[in-house]
């Protein structure tokens, strides 16, 4: 175990490191608490898309997942792009490859596929944009479409069909297991053991689960929503690393997870140890084929543009 003295030792280490290597540290909000702390920037998908495509560093250092840091150098392919844990990937992005995309869209001719984030540059590549938690819907009313494909995830896709009812939804049956397990009784329990507190609810989570929310926000819209709530206290539906950022976000509120806890166990396996040896050996470099991240970086580049 890594004791307080070992950490300030790291920290400082990994900052002298980073200004030697002309690196920006960029941290997913579910990183743990440390990771996030040395960080130069932490936030979402799209927030950590738009730090990455306007950074004057030469080497990104993400603190995430893997379809985070190609989301990086898709952005910026002059850029060095690192992961300090390499194997860290999202169990949701796996659930659909480029070829079923493809096969997807041969189904539903002439309907866009609109991909999540949470995807691989392959799959991102045959997509005719993307979209984050954070955005989704507005995605969706941008293409003036009757129709469109989603992928991966069926419970975004849900709730963004239900935000934008004059567009049918087609979607994959993808998921994230740390959303998707939440069951509706641990979310009524933890309302009634906080009956003062919002229940804020992430759009991965089950539709029945989603409709126990008081709002339903990404988790940058749920550290804007606490911050600017007149509520004190907070059932947060989503994993268990947002509440570092939203203790700092809005000291003095008071926020509770479900039982059994949201952990991502891919989000947790970047340590302070793995960012100061990725900076101290510039090792796992993040690489995406030219022809894969051209295309990809289109549909990436209209998100971005839709905010």
């Amino acid at each position: 175990m890594t004791g307080r003295s070992d950490i300030s030792g790291l920290v400082d280490e990994i900052r002298r490191l980073a200004a030697e290597r002309g690196a920006v540290i960029l941290a997913h909000n579910y990183q743990r608490p440390e990771v996030q702390d040395v960080a130069d920037f932490v936030g979402d998908s799209l927030g950590l898309s738009r730090q990455a495509a306007g950074t004057d560093a030469e080497v990104i250092v993400f603190a995430g997942v893997h379809f985070m840091a190609e989301t990086a150098k898709i952005l910026a392919p002059d850029k060095t792009v690192l992961m300090p844990e390499p194997a860290a990937g999202c169990p949701m992005a796996d659930m659909i490859t480029a070829e079923q995309a493809m096969a997807f869209k041969a189904e539903h001719p002439g309907v866009p596929l609109v991909t999540y984030v949470n995807s691989s540059a392959e799959v991102k590549a045959v997509s005719e944009v993307c979209c984050t938690s954070a955005n989704a819907p507005e995605v969706v009313r941008s293409l003036g479409v009757e129709r469109v494909l989603f992928a991966p995830d069926r419970n975004l896709a849900a709730w963004v069909a239900a935000q934008v009812p004059e567009v049918e939804i087609i979607p994959w049956d993808g998921f994230c297991p740390t959303h998707d397990r939440v069951q509706v009784e641990a979310v009524e329990e933890a309302a009634r053991e906080h009956p003062d507190a919002e229940v804020l609810v992430h759009p991965e989570c089950r539709p029945e689960v989603v409709a126990l929310a008081d709002a339903v926000l990404s988790t940058s819209g749920m550290l804007r929503h606490a911050v600017a709530s007149d509520a004190e206290e907070f059932v947060v539906v989503t994993e268990e690393g947002l509440m570092h950022g939203l203790e700092k976000a809005a000291p003095g509120k008071r926020f509770f997870g479900v039982c059994p806890p949201m952990l991502c166990p891919s989000m947790k396996l970047t340590t302070l140890e793995k960012v100061c040896d990725c900076l101290l050996q510039m090792s796992g470099e993040v690489r995406v084929p030219d022809d894969v991240r051209a295309r990809a970086h289109a549909a990436v580049e209209r998100m971005i543009a839709i905010g």
